[in-house]
């Protein structure tokens, strides 16, 4: 079940504390704290997802090995020259000329 924030408003009209609701999303929004009775509001925030394309990941997708099994061909300047050179595959030119 989805987890919703709520903050409590306090007498005065500021906002005190921020607390955690799992709750259907079909169910009505909690009116009251539920220890101590003071009024709540929604607080809207992004989602909380799973992190499926993390830096560390597509490093990890983007190293030599991964490349060649899934069967692409890199290749890397030479900052003298200006040529490309192949480091992984089997495709293509061994070297691209600039």
């Amino acid at each position: 079940m989805p987890i919703y924030l709520f903050q409590v408003v306090k007498k005065d009209g500021s906002r005190g504390e921020i607390i955690e609701v799992e709750r259907s999303m079909q169910d009505p929004d909690p009116q009251e704290h539920p220890d101590t009775g003071e009024p709540l509001v929604r607080i809207y925030a992004p989602p909380n997802l799973t992190f499926r394309h993390t830096a560390g990941k597509t490093k990890r997708l983007l190293e030599d090995k991964n490349i060649e099994k899934a069967g692409f061909t890199k290749y890397v300047r030479d900052k003298m020259t200006g040529d490309y050179y192949k480091v992984v595959g089997s495709q293509g030119p061994d070297v691209i000329c600039r």
